[in-house]
C-alpha cells in the first residue's frame, strides 16, 4: 500500500472522529493525529467545522496546534514554544519530518549544516541516521546522501498541505507555466510549417532537376544515335520519338549546331 492511500485512509479516520466532537474533547484526536506515525497532511481535520469552531475559544490551542503541523516546522515551534503546548517525543519527531519536507519545497540540495540548524541535530552522523530511518524509510522523501558535500540530494518530497495564500500563487505560477507552454506550442507549430515548406520546396527542385537530367539523357542518346548514323534524314523519325511536335525542330538544330553540320540541304532541312 503506497503512502497516498495509507494517507487518505488516516485521515478519513480522524475527519470522522473530529466531527463526532466538540471543544475540548477535540483535545485527543489532534494529539493522536499529530503523533500518528503515517500521517502528514492535516488540512481535511482543519476543515472539519468542529475543529473550525474553536478559533477564539478557550480551546483554540488545539488549532494552533493543528495549523503548526499543517503548515508549520521545528523553529516555528520554538519560537511560539511559550503559547503551545509541549509536545510529545512522536510529536517532536513528526514535526521535524515536516521540516524536512518544507525544506525541500524550495531547494533540492540541502546543506547538512542547514539541516542541523533547523532540526536541532548536533552531529552529522545523527543527521544521517535521521534522514535515512525517520525520512527515507518512511517513504517521505527519496535521495541521496553526499557525505563529500556534506549535503542531501533530493529526488522526491512528499507535499505539504497548502498554507493559506498558496493556492494563490500556485494558479498563478500553473497559468504562466501555461502561457509559456503555449507560446512554445506555437513555435514549434510554425517551425514545423516552416519545415514542411522548405520540403515541398526541395521536392520541386529535385522534380525540375530530375526532369532536366532526363532531357539531357534523351538529348545524349539522340546525338549518339544521330552520329552512329551519318545523317539527319536518318535521325528524323528518332526525334519526333522521343520528343514528338514541332519542338522537335528546334531540339534538331541545337543538334546541327552543336554537330558543325553545314550541308546546305541539312540546314535548310531544320531551319
Amino acid at each position: 500500500m503506497d503512502i497516498e492511500q495509507k494517507q487518505t485512509e488516516f485521515i478519513d479516520h480522524f475527519v470522522k472522529q473530529a466531527s463526532s466532537l466538540k471543544g475540548s474533547a477535540l483535545g485527543s484526536v489532534v494529539t493522536d493525529a499529530t503523533s500518528h506515525p503515517s500521517l502528514f497532511a492535516f488540512s481535511e481535520i482543519l476543515a472539519v467545522p468542529s475543529v473550525v469552531e474553536l478559533e477564539g475559544t478557550e480551546h483554540s490551542i488545539y488549532l494552533d496546534v493543528l495549523r503548526l503541523f499543517a503548515y508549520g516546522t521545528w523553529s516555528d515551534y520554538k519560537s511560539n514554544s511559550s503559547r503551545l503546548p509541549e509536545l510529545s517525543s512522536d510529536q517532536a519527531l513528526k514535526l521535524k519530518q515536516l521540516t524536512v519536507l518544507t525544506l525541500a519545497e524550495t531547494n533540492k540540495v540541502l546543506a547538512y549544516d542547514q539541516l542541523m540548524q533547523e532540526l536541532d541535530v548536533t552531529n552529522v552522523r545523527e543527521l544521517e541516521d535521521f534522514l535515512i530511518n525517520e525520512c527515507m524509510y518512511a517513504g517521505i522523501v527519496r535521495g541521496k546522501l553526499d557525505q563529500l558535500r556534506r549535503c542531501f540530494e533530493v529526488q522526491f518530497a512528499a507535499g505539504r498541505d497548502l498554507r493559506p495564500g498558496q493556492l494563490g500563487n500556485m494558479i498563478r505560477t500553473l497559468s504562466n507555466w501555461l502561457t509559456t507552454s503555449d507560446n512554445l506550442l506555437v513555435s514549434i507549430q510554425e517551425k514545423i510549417k516552416w519545415a514542411d515548406n522548405m520540403s515541398e520546396l526541395d521536392k520541386k527542385h529535385r522534380k525540375d532537376v530530375d526532369d532536366r537530367v532526363e532531357e539531357v539523357k534523351k538529348s545524349l542518346s539522340l546525338k549518339v544515335v544521330f552520329f552512329r548514323y551519318g545523317g539527319i534524314e536518318n535521325c528524323w523519325d528518332l526525334v519526333l520519338k522521343f520528343y514528338g511536335g514541332r519542338s522537335s525542330l528546334s531540339i534538331l538544330k541545337g543538334f546541327v549546331a552543336d554537330s558543325h553540320l553545314t550541308s546546305p540541304s541539312i540546314v535548310q532541312m531544320v531551319m
